[in-house]
């Protein structure tokens, strides 16, 4: 195998890895947001928080030791950075969805007897998905876990 082959292999393992993390994050956050609002009656916006919190604790901790395998002890600089570009991206996925939806016509986008189901929304929101995982992935791999 060439190292050409090898690092394809080792990036797409990554790449699955770094899926899989983000779908337990969602599952995390999801879960306390539940948990605090639906069960514990806290209110939904501090809920909404802190499940947010939770989940990017939860990405931090499993991208820093199964996806990236960081072994370096410096954990306050790489989380600062890890939540720098998480700002980073977000804003950059935000500013991708409000030129799809406002200079494109995706949002119109519809499938008859369907009418009701916002198709052209969801499409955006899922390139925006792929745009902030990609470039999320990205970032910590040459920045936040180098």
């Amino acid at each position: 195998m060439s190292d050409i082959q090898r690092h394809m292999k080792k990036t797409s393992i990554q790449l699955i890895k770094y899926g899989l993390v983000g779908v337990s994050n969602t599952a995390v956050t999801f879960i306390v947001f539940v948990l605090l609002n639906s069960i514990l009656c806290v209110n939904f916006y501090i809920s909404n928080v802190l499940g947010y919190i939770a989940g990017v604790i939860n990405s931090f901790i499993w991208n820093k030791k199964w996806v990236f395998k960081s072994v370096s002890d410096r954990v306050k600089r790489e989380m600062l950075l890890f939540i720098v570009g998480f700002a980073i991206c977000y804003l950059l996925q935000m500013a991708l969805l409000w030129i799809l939806m406002n200079y494109t016509s995706l949002q119109y986008i519809q499938i008859s007897g369907y009418e009701k189901w916002q198709l052209g929304d969801t499409l955006i929101t899922v390139i925006g998905m792929v745009f902030y995982t990609l470039l999320n992935y990205i970032y910590n791999r040459f920045i936040t876990f180098k």
